[in-house]
């Protein structure tokens, strides 16, 4: 079975002293061409791996940036079959990224388990986060993830002490540690406790340990990068396409836009 790309970043990446910077972005937003677009600028800005958002109408986890660019997305009718399929575009394009669907379960039942991973490896995706599903709950999905070697990402939140072992047990790809309570969102401090939690997590597993919820600036990525494998910045990043929309939608000023959300992944890790 081939190496999953998630794991050879992971590699290239501790044997190089780097930590990865993980992007998500929602599909989408504000529709499919541009968002292939922002991955391979994305890609072009550093970035090691890219998180493909599914427009959700319920989410349990998205603070109000992914939200609206959720109902954006939703709007043009956006589907998680058009998100899984960005990624084979994508790399037909020539983007070299893992990529990492983050979704909600309802869409995936609605295609059935077994369909959906047949997808996920037609289309080259190298891992899933599914906020929404707990692990006590998920051993048919880990069963499926694990023929087809495509990772099941936890999310692991500082009020889940007792039950860090429990969920990281069966992993795959990397950790993702939670950084702060609530949903998504730009923040100027994290839970009190964070170190501690993220040290408690990589006693728990071998595996990388990413950390996201809230990171947005260049000081915060040089602070958990001493921390951790990779850092997960995902409403600072929508918001910027957010702040971008008018020109993103001018022929005049498109590929000004593009270079303005380059430059901000670049900022981020410089």
């Amino acid at each position: 079975m081939q190496t999953n790309r998630i794991d050879q970043s992971f590699e290239k990446l501790r044997a190089a002293g780097e930590t990865a910077l993980i992007p998500f972005l929602t599909i989408g937003d504000p529709d499919v061409p541009t968002s292939i677009e922002i991955i391979k600028q994305l890609e072009a800005a550093g970035a090691h791996m890219v998180e493909l958002g599914v427009p959700y109408s319920d989410p349990l986890a998205d603070g109000p940036v992914i939200q609206r660019a959720s109902s954006r997305a939703l709007k043009h009718r956006i589907t998680i079959l058009d998100c899984i399929h960005v990624a084979r575009e994508a790399r037909e394009q020539g983007v070299n990224l893992p990529f990492i669907l983050f979704t909600y379960y309802n869409p995936v039942l609605q295609l059935g388990l077994e369909r959906f991973f047949e997808l996920l490896a037609e289309n080259d995706i190298s891992g899933i986060i599914i906020p929404d599903l707990p692990v006590e709950e998920d051993q048919h999905v880990r069963e499926l993830s694990a023929r087809t070697n495509i990772h099941l990402i936890p999310l692991v939140a500082p009020t889940s002490q007792d039950r860090i072992e429990r969920i990281v047990r069966n992993a795959g790809g990397f950790i993702y540690c939670v950084s702060s309570l609530g949903v998504t969102g730009e923040r100027s401090s994290f839970h009190e406790g964070i170190e501690s939690f993220i040290q408690s997590v990589k006693a728990a597993s071998n595996l990388p340990v990413a950390v996201g919820f809230g990171i947005s600036s260049n000081e915060q990525f040089r602070m958990f990068s001493q921390m951790c494998d990779g850092v997960v910045v995902g409403s600072a990043i929508v918001r910027k396409i957010e702040d971008e929309l008018p020109n993103l939608g001018s022929p005049t000023t498109r590929n000004a836009a593009f270079l303005h959300i380059q430059d901000f992944v670049r900022q981020l890790k410089a």
